[in-house]
């Protein structure tokens, strides 16, 4: 096991980690000792009742691993509320959420629904992992407008919301050697040095990689030897396949997409040699993609310009393109803030922090960004103003 100075799980919780590595290990004996990356990352996050995001562990807020912008202020979900109240007059009033997590951005924006008289027909959530459904589900039990979905429905005409999604999509990490590019995938050494236990390691594919596993990478052939990084074929794969569900219903619809991550001219840039995989447990953040699978979570940053392209090919429209500070500051998130007093200290004084956390340069407001894509939409003109698919 990796030796990191990290908190030390309980029993329970180092015994699923075991049982989901000894999983990860006979699958890679299996396929003649090597997974690419995105199968381990794939397992690691969402085995049945052992991967991340599929057991039972709290994965998000002051208990959890990381703690994401609903967790942070119900000012974003009331934000994006607000904006949603402007395109329902060119969509049908209703939302989709991938990646609800506890809920909390759904009780947000309902509850802003609820107190400014916005009509929502419904608001689904596509929820896979049946731990976080049961706690949406208690969360949200006031809100009968909420609907559970298993998978992506084949055709939906309202507004889709998805807030660090893409970020959890497993990814292929590939390097530059110099006879070309290579995969990095995951193999297992059946004797570890301190406790003769099999452990998973990086090893390298001796054959170059098939073309389109680097059309992403813009200059690839002028980056340097040694170069690692990931390419994003499955959440590109998640744009084709939003994509096909927001066209076939033939009526308006748009896609709000938050993550971190950069366009590609700067995801592929030489100060990232390394890549941008990261691991996160119990709010430290660590680069060792082995240590207890399971009990961590692991992400990428997200290469937006691959997303705007996946979805443009699929005949998506790009609707926006700007950094979350930008989006939320055009979307009203002042004013909601403004509607709690000043002088009620303690009320405003978390508030103003916490929209301090997701509009700062040196927060949150420029790592995350905001892709909008979509059909038959035209976005408020005091967010389009702020725009920035010029950099995609």
């Amino acid at each position: 096991m990796h030796k990191l100075s990290l908190p030390v799980p309980g029993d329970d919780a180092l015994a699923a980690s075991s049982a989901l590595q000894q999983l990860i290990i006979d699958d890679i004996r299996q396929h003649q000792g090597w997974i690419p990356f995105s199968r381990y990352m794939e397992l690691a996050l969402y085995a049945p009742d052992l991967g991340y995001y599929s057991g039972g562990a709290t994965k998000l807020g002051k208990d959890g691993d990381f703690t994401t912008a609903p967790e942070m202020s119900p000012l974003f979900g009331a934000t994006l509320a607000r904006l949603a109240s402007q395109l329902f007059s060119q969509t049908a009033a209703e939302v989709m959420e991938f990646g609800a997590g506890t809920g909390k951005l759904a009780l947000d924006f309902l509850s802003e629904c609820q107190l400014s008289g916005i009509a929502i027909e419904r608001y689904f959530i596509v929820e896979l992992s049946g731990e976080l459904r049961a706690r949406q589900e208690e969360l949200l039990k006031g809100f009968p407008q909420v609907q559970w979905l298993q998978k992506m429905p084949g055709s939906f005409s309202g507004l889709v919301l998805g807030n660090e999604v893409l970020d959890a999509m497993p990814v292929d990490l590939v390097i530059k050697t110099a006879d070309g590019w290579h995969e990095v995938g995951v193999a297992v050494v059946d004797e570890d040095i301190d406790d003769h236990a099999p452990r998973l390691i990086f090893r390298e594919q001796p054959q170059t990689c098939s073309p389109d596993k680097i059309e992403q990478i813009p200059f690839a052939d002028e980056l340097p030897v040694g170069y690692l990084t990931e390419v994003h074929a499955i959440a590109s794969g998640f744009m084709h396949s939003l994509a096909a569900m927001l066209l076939a219903s033939g009526k308006p619809a748009a896609a709000i997409l938050i993550d971190y991550g950069f366009p590609a001219a700067e995801y592929y840039h030489l100060q990232r040699q390394q890549g941008s995989l990261m691991c996160h447990y119990r709010h430290h953040a660590h680069p060792d993609p082995f240590y207890l699978p399971g009990l961590q979570d692991i992400t990428a940053h997200v290469d937006f310009t691959a997303m705007a392209k996946a979805g443009l090919a699929a005949g998506l429209e790009l609707l926006n393109y700007t950094s979350q500070a930008s989006f939320l500051t055009a979307a009203g998130i002042a004013d909601v803030l403004a509607r709690t007093s000043a002088e009620q200290v303690m009320d405003y004084l978390p508030k103003a922090n916490a929209l301090q956390k997701l509009v700062s340069p040196a927060e949150m407001g420029e790592l995350f960004k905001v892709l909008v894509m979509g059909h038959g939409v035209e976005l408020p003109e005091n967010i389009l103003r702020l725009d920035r698919s010029h950099r995609l």
